[in-house]
């Protein structure tokens, strides 16, 4: 299975010959509620086929539907549905994401795939990261409100306290990794005096080589807000050895080893739920400032154009806001159209992909905090 986290923007961005093949359905994890869920999986495989018909041939729509109804017929995956499913495809190319939040129901065919609920996921302003720590091991979370899962480490980060230090482990650290680990998942210390000192200062260079390396090959790229998930007596040496801008100066007290995935996504929610609303809250007042001096605007029709003269800085995107409709690429025209038609899309889909191909941020809003009523809001770059 595919990771929208590591698939997005690269992979899903790319240009594809056309036709690309878009399908979204909410989906239930629990049974008797998912029997239906692969009925209407066909049901919008069918929508999808109907569409390819208007504008190409049938050999060609025959091959692309291929996987799709492979994948209907996938009894082992319809018995593991979770919250949402969006399916992509085109000529060589074939996505199956299981999404851990719901979404509506969209069955398109247009010139590129249709990636807005796919852009929450990976581009809401409520995204963070989560750090669990101990003296022995790291973990690393990405999620948002609704889901938290864990992320494959890059081939820099070490992912224990013995691959960060190899031969330079003190001899008193591998004593405790050879007792194992106590209740709970921390490690029993039997270290007194100099022994105590040597695992102490094993610790906060383990503590730095994790530091560096989660921000060298991970928030840099990210540049999201890092929680660090760690007993209370960790806490403090961590913040004390981090270089890493990211890390927010509010934790998570607990034993990570001992928390579900659900519960440690509750608690980091708590400690980011306040950030996020206050992030939000600035881009507001960002967007109000420029758009009160000309440099911003919530028209789609300039948005459009500055998107393709690549002049947007921050593209704001109301989360369950659709324009049907096609952006002309070369000089940003709008031209309001059928979803239901081969060939379009939705414009502020479109909108997203341009200005995150030419650099700008792009941030997709609850409903409730967009600033604007049109479903867009642009900061202009001058």
């Amino acid at each position: 299975m595919h990771s929208v986290a590591a698939d997005y923007p690269g992979d899903l961005l790319e240009a594809r010959e056309p036709p690309c093949l878009s399908l979204y359905q909410p989906t239930s994890r629990r049974h008797p509620e998912n029997v239906q869920d692969p009925i209407r999986f066909r049901n919008l495989v069918r929508t999808i086929e109907r569409s390819l018909q208007q504008s190409y041939p049938i050999g060609d729509a025959r091959s692309l539907l291929e996987p799709f109804q492979a994948l209907a017929d996938d009894h082992d995956f319809w018995n593991t549905t979770h919250d949402g499913l969006a399916v992509l495809g085109a000529a060589g190319f074939f996505r199956v994401y299981r999404l851990d939040r719901p979404v509506g129901e969209l069955a398109n065919v247009a010139d590129s795939f249709h990636t807005k609920p796919l852009m929450r996921i990976v581009q809401s302003a409520d995204r963070y990261q989560v750090l669990s720590l101990d003296r022995q091991k790291i973990k690393l979370f990405e999620g948002n409100r609704d889901a938290l899962e864990e992320v494959d480490l890059a081939a820099g980060v070490p992912r224990t306290i013995g691959e960060a230090l190899g031969e330079e482990l003190s001899e008193s650290h591998q004593t405790v990794a050879s007792y194992g680990m106590g209740a709970g998942g921390s490690a029993m210390h039997h270290g007194h005096g100099a022994k105590s000192d040597e695992m102490d200062s094993d610790t906060e260079r383990f503590f730095r080589a994790v530091d560096r390396s989660v921000l060298e090959h991970h928030s840099r790229r990210t540049r999201l807000p890092l929680l660090l998930a760690a007993l209370p007596e960790h806490h403090a040496l961590f913040q004390r050895v981090s270089h890493n801008p990211f890390l927010m100066q509010t934790g998570v007290d607990i034993d990570p080893g001992s928390q579900t995935i659900d519960a440690l996504r509750e608690r980091a929610w708590q400690v980011v739920e306040p950030q996020y609303l206050a992030r939000l809250a600035d881009l507001v007042e960002d967007f109000g400032n420029a758009n009160s001096k000309d440099l911003g605007s919530d028209d789609p029709a300039p948005v459009a154009k500055a998107a393709v003269a690549g002049q947007i800085a921050t593209l704001l995107i109301e989360a369950d806001r659709q324009i049907p409709g096609r952006i002309d690429i070369a000089s940003g025209a709008v031209k309001a159209d059928e979803l239901s038609k081969a060939s379009v899309d939705d414009v502020l889909d479109d909108l997203g992909e341009i200005v995150l191909r030419a650099g700008g941020q792009l941030v997709i809003v609850p409903t409730e905090q967009m600033p604007t009523s049109t479903g867009v809001a642009a900061i202009y770059r001058y």
